[in-house]
């Protein structure tokens, strides 16, 4: 056990794409990681702006903490100057989040909350500008239980950007010059597609206890895809190229995208705690996204534990273990 208080930023796929390294199958690549911020023994924070911990997420990793805080505490706010260059600045009081993960002040001040306003004539600063003149590509994504969005990522998260948003099957369908012309693309596929941009979290792991067939799945997002190629192909305005290009989910979600009874084990479950406050303790089998394929100590049943839910929290790390019979006398 330890006494060192951690403050979760969430799950991250920093890794390289699959297939990208000498060597590498279609099918494995890609890293995930839990982000931690250390706060320190009494919670107090004092360390250096960019001093993380990464926890790796890997089949077979167990995951044992206690929630250390009520509530949610402000994760800071970043500051851009570049494509692949930003700082992270910590909340300087740690005050409670208001705005989702940040109190009102980081959340004003924070760079990233400008791009969503940058194709409609927002201003924003130079650092900013530059990540958003990178080249940027539209997707289509369709998740586990068949929902679908239109989305977007910048070159250099191009393969990142949906292993972190945890889709089953997806397709890079354009690449435009810069970040503006890709959200004006993104707006037009929503307005006249009646794609969404969001797929809101809990629908992601609760289609993950029973995922719809991966063929079906690809047949969906395959038309989907054609469907939006096909009006990206009327519009009369430069900046961009029509792309048909696969995506390649990382090995390490193949298992938690299995439907019941086709390699996967037996029907799995919610994790039935919350975390707002206890002891958790699992061990993971997959990762698809936030969601993860998880096994607790003393029964053969298989949980999908959102460890998206996390994020803003205040952990301790430790051989911390879930309650098992209470969920037992839950299921039956």
């Amino acid at each position: 056990m330890t006494d060192t208080r951690y403050l979760v930023h969430g799950v991250f796929w920093d890794g390289p794409a699959p297939g990208s390294l000498p060597g590498a199958g279609e099918s494995d690549g890609g890293r995930a990681v839990l982000r931690l911020q250390p706060l320190g023994g009494d919670g107090d924070g004092g360390e250096a702006p960019d001093a993380f911990s990464e926890l790796t997420l890997d089949a077979g990793t167990r995951l044992g903490f206690r929630i250390a805080a009520a509530g949610k505490a402000c994760l800071g706010r970043h500051v851009v100057h570049g494509p692949a260059d930003r700082d992270h600045v910590p909340c300087p009081s740690q005050e409670p989040a208001e705005r989702g993960s940040q109190c009102r002040r980081c959340f004003v001040l924070d760079d990233s909350r400008l791009i969503h306003d940058f194709h409609r004539g927002g201003r924003v600063p130079p650092g900013l500008r530059a990540y958003l003149m990178q080249p940027h590509w539209l997707y289509i994504a369709t998740f586990a239980g068949g929902a679908s969005k239109v989305g977007t990522a910048s070159h250099l998260r191009k393969w990142n950007r949906l292993a972190e948003q945890g889709a089953v099957v997806a397709r890079y369908v354009a690449r435009a010059e810069d970040g503006r012309v890709v959200r004006i693309l993104e707006d037009m596929i929503t307005r006249d597609a009646g794609l969404p941009q969001q797929v809101r979290s809990a629908a992601k792991a609760a289609a993950l206890a029973g995922p719809v067939a991966a063929v079906e799945l690809d047949a969906l997002n395959r038309r989907l895809a054609a469907e939006v190629r096909d009006l990206l192909s009327r519009v009369p305005a430069d900046g961009f190229g029509i792309v048909d290009e696969p995506w390649l989910r990382p090995g390490l979600a193949e298992g938690a995208c299995l439907p019941n009874g086709a390699g996967a084990r037996a029907t799995r479950h919610p994790y039935p705690h919350g975390f707002d406050s206890g002891d958790h303790g699992f061990g993971i089998a997959s990762l698809s996204g936030s969601c993860a394929v998880a096994g607790l100590a003393g029964t053969d049943l298989e949980f999908i534990v959102n460890l998206g839910l996390l994020k803003a929290k205040t952990i301790l790390l430790g051989e911390y273990k879930s309650d098992v019979p209470a969920v037992q006398e839950s299921l039956f």
